[in-house]
């Protein structure tokens, strides 16, 4: 219960990637892969590259797909991102 004494519930959840689509999938990516400001290192990889590592994280569970039902938007987190622990802990 929050000081307004209302139970608010998290409007956040995480979507398994077999629900969608592989255009749905891929257009994900592409947008994470766009306004992400991620430091690949030295030399910056290649959207390719980027897309291949994001997909590559989602499918073995290293990274999960959240959607935001509040803003009707997705995001991809690292599994173990501290984040995530509110998600999982809500009812």
């Amino acid at each position: 219960m929050t000081a307004d004494g209302v139970k608010h519930t998290m409007a956040v959840h995480k979507i398994p990637i077999s629900q969608l689509s592989p255009d749905a999938l891929q257009g994900v990516i592409e947008e994470f892969i766009s306004r992400n400001g991620t430091d690949y290192g030295e030399i910056e990889a290649s959207e390719e590259t980027k897309f291949k590592q994001v997909k590559c994280k989602l499918e073995t569970g290293a990274a999960v797909l959240i959607f935001d039902d509040e803003t009707e938007t997705t995001n991809i987190f690292q599994a173990n991102d501290p984040v995530l622990r509110k998600l999982d802990a809500s009812p």
